[in-house]
């Protein structure tokens, strides 16, 4: 299943993921916008990992004196993913 979601507070601004809705797997996310070397490094580690195994390492980590980063809030559409 693939989704999209509007990130908040971060430079990225829009997020693409593919869910394997059958193993609860990540099968890939396309970030657009933000840092090219921190969102491309990112997608290639989540590959294949666990919904709820990304969301526990990615949720409440900051970005610099934001209350958020894009790591985070790949871990808040994940969470709504899981919601709907």
């Amino acid at each position: 299943m693939e989704f999209s979601y509007k990130p908040e507070g971060v430079c990225s601004s829009k997020f693409i993921i593919c869910i394997n809705d059958e193993k609860k797997t990540i099968n890939w996310i396309k970030i657009i916008g933000g840092c090219p070397g921190n969102t491309v490094g990112l997608t290639k580690l989540l590959e294949g990992m666990d919904i709820n195994t990304a969301i526990s390492k990615l949720k409440g980590i900051k970005c610099g004196v934001k209350g958020t980063s894009c790591p985070d809030q790949l871990a808040t559409a994940l969470e709504k993913y899981i919601l709907k």
